[in-house]
């Protein structure tokens, strides 16, 4: 599947204005949707289950899921949330027993449809117990590729995620040294699928990859790739359980040499730049798919879409330790 980043070739535009023209304009969040919202009524007593593969707290699901109740207001629908914990209870014994806990709440609740976030439901739930079942679901935030877990069934839709990773990288070379690039983030199955997938569909071949498991081992290959590569991708965190904000943002601020960006709002306290995704759009998504599907409508007969809407943002003070002092054109400045 061509994310749509490429399809819509904002990475073959030549004027730089024109790129972040394409990224920055937010899109209706019900693309692929027809651009109709399922009416609220015949909805109430409609139960919907949310199935988040992470934790509580983390602000990326958490948009979403907000966004997911946000689309059932007013609606009567009986929307319940439960997380798996994935992200940091990743051992095999851990996995098993969050999806044992996810059946059990289906069983009892009894959802007419179920929505969900990330891969670890799309691995250990939907794929082994619900491939072709009579339960609709509609998931989100699979990156890159749904294909992975055969999807979409008959009885699946959803959107997958995709980054602007060409556009990230772009904008950082247009301040950098050098041609050697660098990638930091969580040592995650994420991560690892989000790198080869940067090769695969972009022909981005990273100079030096950081994978880490603490706030310490950040800390040390953020120090690294000062030194090693001449521009860095910074992506998630998530599963650093020790995460210090406070701590990131000293450093980054006073050790940073080389321009950095990320596809995290939250990550861009830390970087030059973010070209940054909206998680609500997949949260909208959900809710007015699985609206149409109260409604009657087949999970197979909604197309699977791709995020489309998106953020420029830039840190002045990171720029100001580089040397840079001019905002690429519709930035919107970090506080």
């Amino acid at each position: 599947m061509v994310p749509v980043f490429r399809r819509r070739r904002v990475t073959m535009v030549g004027d730089m204005v024109r790129t972040l023209l394409v990224l920055v304009v937010m899109l209706t969040a019900v693309f692929g949707l027809g651009m109709a919202t399922a009416r609220a009524d015949h909805l109430a007593g409609k139960r919907v289950l949310h199935i988040d593969s992470y934790h509580a707290g983390n602000e990326w699901n958490d948009r979403i899921a907000a966004a997911v109740r946000e689309g059932f207001r007013g609606t009567g629908v009986d929307l319940r949330i439960i997380h798996m914990d994935a992200k940091r209870k990743a051992e095999p014994h851990q996995v098993r027993g969050a999806v044992e806990a996810v059946l059990r709440t289906i069983e009892a609740f009894r959802p007419h449809v179920v929505t969900t976030s990330d891969d670890p439901v799309a691995r250990f739930v939907i794929m082994p117990h619900f491939r072709d079942a009579d339960l609709p679901i509609v998931f989100s935030g699979l990156n890159w590729d749904a294909g992975t877990y055969g999807l979409p069934y008959g009885n699946v839709t959803g959107m997958v995620e995709v980054s602007p990773i060409p556009q990230i990288v772009r904008l950082l070379r247009s301040h950098a040294r050098g041609d050697r690039i660098g990638f930091i983030a969580e040592d995650t199955d994420t991560k690892r699928k989000e790198l080869a997938h940067h090769e695969k569909l972009f022909g981005l071949s990273y100079d030096s990859v950081y994978l880490v498991s603490s706030f310490s081992e950040w800390t040390a290959a953020f120090r690294r790739a000062q030194a090693e590569v001449d521009m860095l991708v910074v992506l998630g965190v998530g599963a650093l359980t020790d995460w210090n904000e406070t701590a990131a943002r000293r450093l980054t601020e006073e050790e940073t040499r080389i321009p950095t960006g990320t596809d995290f709002s939250w990550l861009a306290p830390y970087t030059l730049l973010a070209v940054a995704k909206v998680p609500e759009e997949q949260g909208f998504f959900m809710a007015e798919a699985a609206k149409r599907i109260l409604h009657g409508e087949r999970p197979g007969d909604i197309p699977l879409a791709y995020n489309r809407e998106g953020e420029l943002l830039f840190n002045q003070r990171i720029a100001a330790r580089l040397g840079i002092d001019t905002p690429p054109p519709l930035a919107r400045i970090v506080p």
